[in-house]
């Protein structure tokens, strides 16, 4: 079976629990599944239940897609991603993206966890990504190289949540996302050579699901919530434990963002 039939079938099943076609979609990144509280659910699916869909293995990830509605829009978030250093291939782990696209969806927002390369970033801080760079050597779809063609991250929306967090007093960096394959934590030389690119943040995921949500003519978004200090940066030692600690302190400011930046699509 190909990959456009695999889509085509998790498609069909996820056609049958909705009428419409979801607005807005939201990934929500280690330790960030609470904001699912924060909507009206419809319908919440075990990842194990969609046809082909990659099943999440990492603690945080939950593995559900939920469909519900805010602000009277529709949504579906997607609870739990999967990652390359997990054994999945990249179309694998974009295998969501491709199924948004099918359904219809035209706005994702990315989120996830980081760790802050940037000395000003704190664990707890929120960070609004303007760009990336891609460590992952992760090869996609031919189809999404068309992603370099323009910017990855839609100005507009970027407008839009710097003003909503700004209206809501709620402090919002805005700077550069390294993703890279993992599973590792990076060494104080890697992030020393990363701060000096440019990455202000960095992580194990989002970069390769923006590429192909723009080749399939999403407008995308991204926040990561900085859960520690990057090696070498802070004293404390990094773990998938603290990680997880940061993000269940920082959810609330969280899901108040995110609910007031689907209030202003």
């Amino acid at each position: 079976m190909t990959h456009a039939e695999k889509v085509a079938a998790a498609r069909a099943f996820l056609a049958q629990k909705t009428s419409g076609v979801p607005e807005v979609a939201i990934v929500l990144g280690s330790g960030l599944g609470d904001f699912a509280d924060h909507i009206s659910i419809h319908h919440t699916i075990d990842a194990n239940d969609i046809p082909h869909y990659p099943v999440p293995g990492v603690a945080g990830h939950h593995g559900k897609v939920i469909l519900g509605s805010s602000a009277g829009k529709s949504l579906v978030l997607i609870k739990g991603r999967v990652h390359c250093y997990e054994g999945y291939l990249p179309d694998e782990v974009t295998f969501y993206v491709h199924l948004l696209a099918a359904l219809g969806t035209k706005t994702l927002i990315l989120t996830n966890a980081a760790g802050g390369v940037n000395f000003n970033f704190e664990p707890g801080d929120l960070c609004l990504i303007t760009d990336q760079l891609n460590f992952t050597h992760a090869r996609l779809s031919a189809n999404a190289t068309t992603a370099r063609k323009r910017e990855i991250y839609d100005a507009e929306l970027i407008r839009l949540i710097k003003k909503v967090a700004l209206q809501k007093g709620i402090a919002l960096h805005q700077g550069v996302y390294a993703g890279v394959l993992g599973p590792s934590y990076e060494t104080r030389a890697e992030i020393r050579m990363l701060a000096r690119l440019g990455a202000d943040a960095v992580g194990m995921s989002t970069v390769i699901e923006a590429c192909a949500a723009v080749s399939l003519g999403l407008r995308v978004a991204a926040i990561s919530l900085i859960t520690n200090k990057a090696a070498g940066l802070g004293a404390e030692k990094l773990s998938h434990d603290e990680v997880q600690r940061i993000a269940n302190q920082s959810k609330e400011r969280f899901s108040t963002l995110m609910s007031a930046i689907i209030d202003a699509l």
